[in-house]
């Protein structure tokens, strides 16, 4: 499977989707629009390692929230991202058994070396 979880309202998805410019066997998902499911972010986290791996602290309902001052455990990583789209650090991509989770500059290379593989 191919596939990218984004946000469209997301200029940094934009960008990062327009770089790596993925091929039409590539599936987009708009988070928004389409809800994660549990299965798909079990797969996530499969692949990940954990759903903490996938969950973003920089999301602005984090401290509005008060999770910042809760010692989450990982079924409650899981809970938000399914609850709240804007917990899943975005973007990411799953290239078959390899998941590319996030914008930073090593996680967005290290995609489009794979797509080009």
């Amino acid at each position: 499977m191919k596939k990218i979880y984004h946000l469209s309202s997301c200029s940094t998805c934009q960008r990062i989707i327009k770089d790596w410019n993925p091929g039409k066997d590539v599936v987009l998902q708009d988070i928004k629009t389409e809800k994660i499911t549990p299965a798909q972010i079990d797969e996530m986290a499969k692949l990940a390692g954990t759903y903490e791996a996938l969950f973003s602290r920089i999301a602005l309902k984090y401290r509005k929230m008060g999770l910042h001052e809760m010692e989450l455990k990982e079924k409650d990583y899981r809970k938000h991202i399914l609850e709240e789209y804007t917990f899943l650090k975005r973007p990411v991509m799953i290239l078959g058994d390899k998941i590319f989770v996030g914008n930073s500059k090593t996680n967005v290379a290290a995609g489009k070396q794979a797509l080009r593989a």
